[in-house]
């Protein structure tokens, strides 16, 4: 490989290039801070790994109220609402959100609170588009509508 071929020096995460333009290899988005607003779902059919436990267990700890279930292969929230109106709101966005991302999450109404479970169905576990659509679930206003939208 050339020197015009180079990538140059390599940036650790968050800071400058390491001594002699070396870092360690680049650690997945979710293991920094990460804004999962940022990004945009791709697609999947299968055939790309799930996230193990620990990443899982990383990746969760950027979203405010999900937890993971069914052996971290799903995360999910509860979140609650002034009334029904309120609730229904919020899945419309929901939805809004689900078919710009091309992701879809499960989600269950009861009056005034809604559950959502995220996980991509091809793989039969969690990627980085179920973490995306969680956090631009929760900076939807609707969610921080008239109740208090959080883990219950």
């Amino acid at each position: 490989m050339g020197a015009e071929d180079s990538p140059g020096p390599r940036q650790a995460p968050g800071g400058p290039p390491s001594p002699a333009g070396l870092a360690g290899p680049r650690e997945p988005a979710y293991r920094r801070a990460m804004d999962w607003t940022t990004k945009q779902c791709v697609p999947c059919e299968g055939g790309v790994p799930r996230m193990a436990p620990t990443q899982v267990d990383e990746a969760i700890a950027s979203l405010d109220g999900w937890d993971a279930q069914d052996a971290g292969t799903r995360i999910h929230k509860h979140y609650r609402f002034k009334d029904f109106r309120e609730a229904m709101r919020f899945v419309n966005a929901l939805a809004d959100v689900a078919e710009a991302e091309g992701h879809h999450p499960d989600f269950t109404v009861h009056y005034s609170a809604v559950d959502v479970a995220l996980w991509t169905h091809a793989i039969g576990g969690l990627s980085e588009n179920d973490f995306i659509v969680a956090a631009k679930l929760d900076r939807l206003k609707e969610a921080r509508g008239g109740g208090s939208a959080g883990a219950h």
